[in-house]
């Protein structure tokens, strides 16, 4: 791979804008080209490039094309910075009459060089908002794609698409559909703009020469409209890569935008060190239709602001996971200590859960052509979501990691939607850690408040996920949650009930569909505020469950539990995989002696505090 770096435009605002001045600040700029104007952090444009191509194992060569008129500035550059001299191409030119163009400097270079190896090109005076890029990860989507690379970025607010060359990309294949130079407001959709950064493949070099004589006026002569042409009329594959960060080219601009953008990075740029990220995630209860989301079913869940998990990301030198004193001990009091802790809380904390999120972080986002930067950070985590009660405990530390992966990175629901982002959760507790695990829970923890979720076969076949629709939480009557101290006697909950489904067993494949009907009806309920039908509803989830899994697979404390919640009058079901109770008793004399009763038994009680998405919090 070869590396170009373009910095032989002419551009008369900047220059001459700097030159006219009356403040003198700017006097010491005065013929200064504006690849080697000041950039972000005081560093100069064209310093930021180098020290990112300079690197031997990924560029083979890296050159540099200028015009005449500032060609002995790059050469005073090149030697100063361990530039190769005899790599910088002078195009001739002194005026922007004069011009050829950039694709025209692009074929120069290649065809005087006599270059034959696959191509980058990078504007050399465009600003980088964010200058920690990885760019081997540029070249490795791209030798993973048979076609072009083109970089994008998405507009920032207040940015114009008329301003820019905007792609439209295909979110499966990453394919670019279409390439609009410039387009008028409203003509399309995309806010993702085409930057001067791309990779040629060798195959591909010839085309430069028949774009070129096609356009003969060196003003046609643009990336643009040669990716207009290419992508649009010659239909050659063309990919988009993302780089979660903006770029400006200030060749395109004046110096009061060149001192805005420039302003506006550095700001971005000072934001970053020693400011936490930290973001929560939050237990799950299924209200109805569980365990029928691994099924092709229909769910009910809610999540509760009483327990929670809670990440923070902190930029640093190196990358560090920290476990936890109390979920990752390492350090016991006794052989005894160790067999109580083992027994009760098992031998895996949330320490793996961080590392799985994180590896599938990189591989989802190398895999869908979104360039990370190249900072470091720590990650810690605490919870209070009990353990091994069935509250979707691991899959919040997950969900709450992936939230600050995202806001690190600056990726957005563009890059992640919600849909694939539940899928993203699972992934990783399925494929990476081997944990049986459903949607139902990671997707209540990316929609919050109260969803209710159709997983059909037709609709995981077509879209690769269910229909997800929020409902109203605030509507939701007061429900109760215990839980046992010792899960130890839980249940194996899923038993063999999945190889029964999948082996068509007709009692099983029935009770999944009596699970999704039950599930419609509750909708209504919570709509209209039918408490009574819903109080029955939970009731008959809780038996058909019964039904299909068995008491021996439920376990004697589960069903210790729903007895005695049913002795007080109250509907009463499994909110997850065991461990723990859901339940709605309307007779509020009754609730009280229900609490005093379960805590009498050794669980754990307490009423549910919905948790509100609507309902801004620091945290999120």
């Amino acid at each position: 791979m070869i590396c170009l770096l373009l910095v032989a435009g002419h551009n008369t605002v900047l220059e001459t804008q700097i030159k006219n001045d009356g403040t003198g600040l700017y006097s010491h700029l005065v013929g200064v080209p504006k690849a080697l104007l000041p950039g972000v952090g005081g560093k100069k444009i064209l310093d930021f490039w180098w020290e990112t191509v300079n690197t031997r194992q990924l560029f083979s060569e890296v050159y540099l094309v200028t015009n005449a008129d500032k060609y002995k500035h790059y050469e005073r550059w090149a030697t100063a910075n361990d530039f190769p001299v005899e790599n910088v191409v002078n195009d001739g030119s002194t005026t922007l009459e004069g011009c050829l163009g950039a694709v025209a400097d692009l074929e120069l270079a290649i065809r005087s060089r006599k270059l034959q190896d696959d191509i980058m090109v990078i504007a050399g005076d465009m600003l980088c908002a964010d200058q920690n890029f990885d760019i081997a990860q540029v070249l490795r989507f791209f030798r993973s794609k048979p076609g072009e690379l083109a970089i994008f970025y998405e507009l920032e607010e207040g940015e114009r698409t008329s301003s820019r060359g905007i792609v439209e990309v295909c979110p499966e294949t990453h394919r670019i559909t279409q390439f609009l130079e410039k387009p008028q407001e409203g003509l399309t959709v995309s806010r993702l703009a085409s930057v001067v950064f791309y990779c040629l493949r060798k195959a591909t070099l010839p085309y430069l020469s028949d774009f070129l004589s096609l356009c003969p006026r060196a003003q046609d002569r643009t990336f643009g409209k040669f990716w207009e042409w290419l992508i649009n009329e010659q239909k050659l594959p063309v990919f988009g890569m993302k780089l979660p960060t903006g770029f400006q080219l200030i060749g395109q601009v004046g110096l009061s935008d060149y001192n805005k953008w420039l302003t506006h990075y550095s700001a971005k740029q000072q934001e970053l060190p020693g400011k936490p990220i930290v973001c929560r995630s939050y237990a799950r209860v299924g209200l109805m239709g569980n365990p029928s989301d691994g099924f092709h079913g229909k769910t009910i869940a809610m999540t509760i602001s009483n327990f929670w998990a809670e990440v923070t990301l902190t930029e640093s030198q190196t990358l560090v996971l920290l476990p936890h004193p109390l979920n990752d001990p390492t350090e016991f009091g006794s052989l005894q200590d160790l067999f109580c802790i083992s027994r009760k809380e098992g031998y895996l904390g949330g320490l793996r859960l961080l590392q799985a999120t994180c590896k599938k972080f990189y591989q989802f986002c190398s895999k869908q052509g979104i360039a990370l930067t190249k900072q470091n950070f720590t990650l810690k985590y605490d919870t209070n979501i009990p353990r091994q009660v069935g509250l979707a405990g691991s899959s919040a530390i997950v969900s709450a990691t992936l939230k600050c992966l995202m806001k690190f990175y600056n990726l957005t629901d563009t890059d992640l939607p919600k849909p694939i982002r539940a899928n993203f959760i699972l992934s990783v507790e399925t494929d990476e850690l081997f944990i049986t695990a459903g949607l139902q829970d990671r997707v209540v923890q990316v929609y919050e408040g109260l969803v209710y979720m159709d997983f059909s076969k037709e609709l995981m076949d077509e879209n690769g996920y269910g229909e997800y629709i929020p409902m109203d939480i605030s509507r939701i009557p007061s429900l109760w949650l215990a839980y046992l101290n010792d899960p130890s006697d839980s249940g194996r909950i899923h038993s063999n009930v999945r190889q029964r489904w999948l082996n068509g067993d007709p009692d099983v494949v029935q009770a999944m569909k009596s699970f999704a009907e039950l599930t419609d009806q509750a909708r209504t309920a919570l709509q209209s505020g039918d408490w009574h039908r819903l109080a029955q509803l939970m009731d008959q989830n809780f038996e058909l469950r019964r039904s299909v899994y068995t008491d021996e697979c439920l376990g004697p404390g589960n069903l210790r539990m729903v007895e005695l919640a049913r002795q007080f009058g109250s509907a009463v079901k499994l909110p997850g995989s065991g461990g723990a109770v859901v339940g709605l008793c309307l007779d509020t004399d009754k609730l009280v002696e229900l609490k005093k009763a379960f805590q009498e038994a050794g669980c754990v009680f307490c009423e549910i505090v919905p948790y509100n998405p609507l309902c801004t919090s620091a945290h999120n």
